[in-house]
């Protein structure tokens, strides 16, 4: 992915911390829930294939859905309530999000200062899984899990021709206005190739 400018998306104003703001994106009819079929079709209009799309809405739905309820009662439909999107961060996140869900530029600044080793301003596959390591806190498999799921999307979304990922993009990907920029540069391909992803 090209390092371009990224404006920020301003629609999200609803929304009172990064976190929010993060998935935000998924809730393709604004309604504040995220369904399944949503979080698909947001997969699919960032241009992941579809059995990657299935996947994702699979996986981020079991793990979060429940979590983030307003009843102790499942729902069969399993939404993601975006108020409550708080309830699903695990003890291996990345630290980023501080105690209010905002975003903390100086924690970016020191993961990258440690791990970005290479280029000071972009970072490698290699590079992240060893700073995604640095995250893991306890034993717990599903938050290993979790974490390693969550950066291996982000690496194969913001990469650039050389495989690395700039510290703008890592940046923009935790307030979620880098979604809305991908998703109309995925768009533009599309209208002038003709042709999607299957």
């Amino acid at each position: 992915m090209e390092n371009k400018e990224i404006k920020n998306h301003d629609a999200e104003t609803q929304y009172t911390s990064s976190l929010q703001q993060h998935v935000a994106f998924f809730d393709r009819n604004k309604d504040g829930k995220i369904y399944p079929s949503e979080t698909y079709n947001g997969f699919r209009a960032l241009g992941f294939t579809r059995p990657i799309s299935i996947f994702a809405s699979i996986f981020i739905h079991l793990g979060l859905s429940y979590k983030t309820l307003d009843s102790p009662i499942p729902s069969l439909l399993f939404p993601i309530y975006i108020k409550n999107i708080n309830r699903g961060r695990h003890p291996n996140d990345s630290g980023i999000y501080d105690n209010e869900d905002k975003f903390t530029h100086h924690k970016l600044d020191e993961l990258f200062k440690e791990f970005a080793k290479t280029f000071p301003d972009r970072i490698s596959l290699d590079e992240m899984n060893e700073m995604r390591k640095s995250f893991y806190k306890g034993q717990t498999i599903s938050g290993r899990l979790a974490s390693k799921v969550e950066w291996q999307f982000a690496h194969n979304l913001l990469k650039d021709d050389n495989g690395y990922v700039s510290k703008e993009h890592i940046k923009r990907i935790f307030d979620g206005s880098i979604f809305y920029y991908i998703e109309e540069e995925h768009k533009r391909k599309i209208s002038e190739d003709g042709s999607t992803v299957s």
